[in-house]
């Protein structure tokens, strides 16, 4: 039975719809949807989140998108949150390709986005969820009129050696260990450890909440992803760096990066965005990888630029009618 779980100073946002979502290779993934906290409605906002996330570390945005006049869509990818496993330790972190997560987003929208929520649709990835976003965007069956990425997994500056670690997690692949973790990984969420040097937030409230929040999901927290993983995130990555791939993205794009990111390189991030034929680059100083669990004044920059480009259709309910009124793009 699917749940969303509350902490302490991290209730459940009222009003969710809880709904498995069943994907075309057979796998059951956690999603949920709410209204907005507004008369006026501005569309819908799906949620990509990173890798090892899940839906409880997003409950304060999306209360923050309720607020704006959205419906709110959020999932765990398959190998995370409560959604299913393709392998027996719940802890890994793992996807045996990339591609695979099309299928989650293809089953999330045919089965939550479309006949539940109002268009437009936007999307608002992080980290991991930015590259399946950009590559979705790429080959052209994202479901979003726009897109805004946060901190996107373009390089992972985690790895000290990124060729050398590339190499080596394609041939452990190859020697059939997909599905082991990567050399010294373990079981323990990220989100989990101590706040003192962490990588995530400067926000020690928020850090411990979602600790909190770490604590009470468990497994779906994940640990360390699996070799599988790796290689495959290396070769999504190693795709969309090729300097001819973000001209072919005509999807109006806003990049936020994070100006003192230790997990995903802001360079990629600038060069990337700089070769967008619609899109936006602004980079918050002193962020770490986490922006939207970052210190207020960080966050409030974050969310000034997404109201400056997410603007959408505002529909006005009354008692008897419903009337459409476009806002300018």
């Amino acid at each position: 039975m699917l749940t969303l779980k509350p902490t302490p100073g991290n209730p459940v946002p009222p009003g969710a719809t809880l709904v498995p979502v069943r994907t075309a290779d057979g796998l059951t993934l956690r999603a949920a949807y709410w209204r907005p906290l507004t008369r006026t409605e501005k569309g819908t906002v799906c949620l990509l989140q990173g890798r090892a996330e899940f839906i409880e570390k997003y409950y304060e945005p999306i209360g923050e998108l309720r607020r704006r006049g959205f419906h709110v869509v959020a999932f765990d990818w398959r190998g995370q949150g409560e959604s299913s496993r393709q392998v027996e330790d719940a802890h890994k972190g793992h996807v045996a390709r990339f591609d695979d997560y099309r299928l989650d987003m293809a089953a999330v929208a045919e089965t939550v986005l479309v006949p539940s929520t109002p268009e437009p649709h936007f999307g608002l990835a992080h980290s991991m969820g930015g590259a399946i976003a950009f590559t979705g965007a790429l080959e052209g069956w994202l479901p979003f009129e726009r897109l805004v990425t946060v901190a996107p997994m373009l390089s992972i500056r985690m790895v000290k050696y990124p060729l050398a670690a590339s190499l080596l997690s394609r041939s452990l692949h190859r020697l059939g260990l997909g599905k082991a973790y990567i050399p010294f990984g373990s079981a323990v969420s990220i989100a989990t450890k101590p706040f003192k040097g962490n990588r995530l937030s400067g926000d020690p409230v928020r850090y411990a909440r979602n600790a909190a929040a770490a604590a009470e999901v468990g497994a779906g927290a994940v640990g360390d992803p699996t070799i599988a993983w790796l290689a495959s995130a290396f070769r999504a990555m190693r795709r969309l760096r090729d300097l001819r791939v973000a001209p072919r993205i005509d999807m109006p794009v806003l990049v936020v990066g994070a100006g003192a990111d230790p997990v995903c390189g802001l360079p990629a991030t600038e060069r990337f965005a700089g070769r967008l034929r619609a899109g936006h680059l602004i980079v918050l100083p002193g962020s770490r990888h986490e922006i939207l669990t970052e210190t207020d004044a960080i966050r409030a920059d974050f969310w000034a630029a997404f109201d400056a480009f997410i603007p959408g259709h505002t529909r006005v309910e009354s008692a008897g009618s419903r009337r459409s009124v476009s806002e300018p793009a």
